[in-house]
């Protein structure tokens, strides 16, 4: 395990972004921070899993994605992989608005990202005696 202040870094951003994700799923949604704040939640946390676990991190959002599957399988992480390609898609419409947005469940998103961030915060904490 690895960096115990850019984990924190990096979970700190997760948590202050989910709670724009938390205000922005209910009725009536606001899709372009749902949208926008859900994916860079995602991405913070799998960022910090990854720097606690002493993987290689990415600049590239699609390898991000391919990140948050590898820490699914090694880690018991929620598999988030899916959901973050949606995101970014997501996020692209309501930016560009040439992409077409795909079909999500607002509560459900929200939900499956604070389940996530959550997960990440029990693995650093479970595993923040195991530090090198």
């Amino acid at each position: 395990m690895a960096d115990d202040a850019r984990t924190g870094e990096k979970l700190a951003l997760a948590r202050r972004h989910l709670k724009r994700v938390l205000s922005a799923w209910d009725d009536p949604t606001d899709w372009d921070d749902l949208s926008l704040y859900g994916f860079y939640c995602l991405e913070a946390g799998v960022e910090a899993a990854a720097i606690h676990a002493g993987m290689k991190t990415s600049k590239r959002h699609w390898e991000k994605a391919d990140l948050a599957g590898e820490l699914h399988k090694r880690h018991g992480l929620p598999d988030i992989e899916q959901l973050l390609r949606d995101l970014n898609e997501a996020r692209k419409s309501a930016a560009y608005g040439d992409v077409p947005a795909p079909d999500l469940n607002a509560g459900d998103v929200a939900s499956e990202i604070e389940k996530y961030v959550d997960a990440v915060a029990d693995l650093v904490e479970r595993t923040a005696g195991n530090a090198s």
